[in-house]
């Protein structure tokens, strides 16, 4: 399950649903408008099933938030451009199933993608 954080704004979900990229949005379809970060999204992803969750806070990009029952995606780009990196994630042959998402929290980035995982000390990067 695809889950958007509500700072990804509704000309960017509607893109998204054009191209039939299926997700769940806080705020409006998950959760309520403005939960706080890490304090009630994360025990929220706990509760789904392997979700992958995409936000604009940076917050979210830190290693000691990895856990094997979800994956943690924060968008280091433009806000207008939120779309169009979360399908091009989607679509990377590192990403684009379910479980090689899970347990990571990943930087994407224009230039490429780092990520931090379960069990892995180390930050692994690829560009794209």
């Amino acid at each position: 399950m695809n889950v958007l954080d509500e700072n990804i704004d509704r000309p960017q979900r509607q893109q998204l649903q054009s191209w039939k990229v299926h997700f769940r949005h806080i705020g409006t379809q998950l959760g309520r408008l403005g939960m706080e970060d890490r304090q009630q999204i994360i025990p929220l992803l706990h509760a789904l099933r392997r979700p992958t969750f995409f936000t604009l806070d940076r917050d979210f990009s830190q290693p000691e938030l990895c856990h094997s029952g979800y994956c943690l995606v924060y968008l280091d780009v433009e806000p207008d451009e939120a779309a169009a990196y979360i399908r091009r994630f989607l679509r990377h042959p590192a990403f684009r199933t379910q479980a090689q998402r899970m347990g990571k929290v990943v930087r994407v980035r224009p230039t490429g993608l780092s990520w931090w995982e379960v069990g892995v000390k180390a930050e692994r990067a690829l560009s794209w």
